[in-house]
């Protein structure tokens, strides 16, 4: 048997092929890579002659599949190109600004409350590092961070995930929303047994339905979903026009909703559990020194101060 050389496999042709899986296309690959769809497909062929394995299934419908030995690849070749990159920036020393971009996950109702800030202070403090935002919900975080499309991310703690590493930033406390013209609406703090019997617009996002409707029930309270919505601006409009109560753990500057209703913010009085915002990464894979600034910015921003608010 012929013996294999390491040097035919190049890390040009990792970093294309980490970014064809990533994508599961050659065509996105190409235009992420800024080269041709034939240099991504060559170094790909040439990989796979190197290491005398099949990296990818091609199907008709659903672009490329990654064969075992691709996914083992995957793992390593992420790991590898991080540790080139924390070469890099090592040598680069304060030599250079952090530059390059990094891709950022962030739970899809936390975006408005932390993306603005965030992103304003990468621009002021590190004009070369451009951020691409992928919104998402728990599910998709996972999926996004443990398939390496993303970096980082900042998205609720929402337990024990493998390989996965939490750096807390904030709590941020559960709130019922009133209409203004409910008989509730002026008090300093409410409790949940208040809402028994009432009508309810629940948050419709999966891990998050979880939450809601596990406090209310760990209080006591049948809930009654009259509404429901993915949509967090949704939610309070129809709270605001009469619909329901609703709990939410994000509290906007305004209370005014987008078609004009205005609506009040109580905290609950008792325990209701708050959900904890992280900084959240694969901790197998060594954080490159764009996600080391990323995760310092958002505890410099977040990690001292109570919930952010829109």
């Amino acid at each position: 048997m012929a013996r294999l050389s390491r040097a035919d496999m190049t890390l040009v042709q990792l970093r294309y092929f980490v970014t064809t899986a990533t994508r599961r296309s050659m065509t996105e690959a190409s235009g992420d890579l800024h080269v041709a769809q034939s240099a991504v497909s060559t170094a790909i062929a040439q990989l796979e002659r190197t290491l005398g394995v099949q990296l990818f299934v091609r199907q008709r419908s659903k672009g490329l599949a990654l064969t075992d030995a691709g996914e083992q690849l995957l793992r390593d070749a992420r790991s590898l190109l991080a540790q080139v990159d924390e070469i890099t920036d090592n040598v680069r020393g304060h030599h250079h600004e952090v530059r390059g971009t990094l891709r950022l996950a962030c739970f899809v109702t936390l975006a408005p409350f932390v993306l603005p800030r965030l992103i304003s202070r990468v621009e002021e403090q590190h004009p070369l590092l451009r951020i691409e935002i992928i919104e998402a919900d728990v599910d998709g975080t996972v999926e996004l961070l443990l398939n390496g499309t993303v970096e980082g991310a900042i998205a609720y703690d929402f337990g024990s995930v493998h390989d996965l590493s939490f750096d807390h930033l904030y709590s941020a406390a559960p709130h019922v929303i009133l209409p203004t013209g409910h008989p509730l609406a002026r008090r300093k703090r409410v409790k949940l047994t208040e809402l028994a019997g009432q009508d309810m617009v629940l948050l419709d996002i999966a891990h998050s339905r979880e939450y809601f409707l596990g406090i209310l029930q760990a209080a006591g309270v049948e809930p009654q979903v009259r509404y429901s919505s993915r949509s967090y601006e949704t939610v309070r409009s129809l709270v605001a026009r009469g619909q329901g109560y609703s709990i939410l753990n994000h509290v906007p500057q305004s209370p005014r909703t987008y078609d004009g209703g205005e609506l009040a913010a109580i905290p609950i009085a008792g325990d209701a559990p708050p959900l904890d915002v992280c900084f959240v990464r694969v901790t197998d894979v060594r954080a490159t020194a764009r996600a080391r600034v990323i995760g310092a910015l958002a505890r410099e921003l977040f990690g001292t101060s109570p919930a952010p608010q829109q």
